[in-house]
C-alpha cells in the first residue's frame, strides 16, 4: 500500500507546537532539495554538511516568519532561505585571502579559451578549475546568478523565484556579471581589458533563457 501524501501544512503546524517527530520528518522531507541547494552554491572552504545544518538551523528559527501563500509551496520559501544562507557563506569566503595560483594545466586552458581554441577533451578536469578560480574572483551576487543561470542552466524566472530579484534585475546582474568575468579572464590570461569580445565559453556568453 502507497504512503499517503506528504501533508506539508500539517507538519509544519505540529513542528511550531514543539513536536520532534514532525521535525524530524519536515527534515527526512526538504533534505534532498536543501543538499542540492547547497552543493551547487556553497563557498569553497564550507563542507556540505557544515551548510545543510546552518540552512535547517536558519530554518527552524525563522519558521514563525513563514506565512502561507496559496499556489506557493513551503519548498519556495526553503530554497530562497537557502539561497541566503549560502549568500552569506560566499560574502565571508570573498573577505578571504585570493586564491592559489591556477596549475599548469588550468593556465594552458585559459590560453585556449582566451584566443578561441577548442581546448582537448582530456583537460576538463583543468577547465573546471578554471571556472572554479573565476567565480571566485566575483562577488558574491555575480558568482550566483552566473552559477545559476549558466552551470545549472535554469532560466531568468526560476533565479527570480530562487533569489527573490526581479526578472529584470537577474538580466542585468548576469550582463555584469559576464563582463566582469570576461574582464578578470583577459587580465589572467595577459590580455589587455579592452579585448574581452575574444572570449567563447558558454559562461562568459550566457544563457539568459526561459527553461525550467
Amino acid at each position: 500500500m502507497a504512503d499517503p501524501p506528504f501533508d506539508m501544512a500539517a507538519c509544519l503546524t505540529r513542528v511550531r507546537a514543539g513536536e520532534q517527530e514532525a521535525a524530524t520528518a519536515l527534515v527526512a522531507r526538504v533534505h534532498p532539495l536543501v543538499l542540492k541547494l547547497v552543493r551547487a552554491h556553497r563557498a569553497v572552504g564550507v563542507a556540505d554538511d557544515d551548510l545543510v545544518q546552518e540552512v535547517f538551523l536558519a530554518m527552524f528559527s525563522r519558521l514563525d516568519r513563514y506565512t502561507v501563500h496559496p499556489g506557493v509551496p513551503f519548498e519556495h520559501w526553503l530554497s530562497r532561505l537557502a539561497v541566503n544562507v549560502c549568500i552569506d557563506a560566499l560574502r565571508a569566503e570573498s573577505r578571504r585571502p585570493r586564491p592559489r595560483p591556477l596549475s599548469a594545466a588550468a593556465s594552458s586552458w585559459l590560453e585556449h579559451l582566451v584566443e578561441d581554441r577548442a581546448a582537448p577533451v582530456e583537460d576538463a578536469l583543468a577547465a573546471r578549475e578554471l571556472v572554479a578560480a573565476l567565480l571566485a574572483l566575483l562577488n558574491p551576487a555575480d558568482r550566483l546568478v552566473l552559477t545559476l543561470l549558466d552551470l545549472e542552466g535554469q532560466g531568468t524566472s526560476a533565479v527570480a523565484a530562487a533569489t527573490g530579484w526581479s526578472r529584470t534585475l537577474v538580466k542585468v546582474r548576469a550582463f555584469r556579471a559576464r563582463r566582469r568575468l570576461r574582464t578578470i579572464a583577459a587580465r589572467l590570461a595577459g590580455e589587455r581589458h579592452d579585448q574581452p569580445e575574444v572570449m567563447r565559453s558558454p559562461l562568459l556568453e550566457g544563457r539568459d533563457g526561459e527553461g525550467a
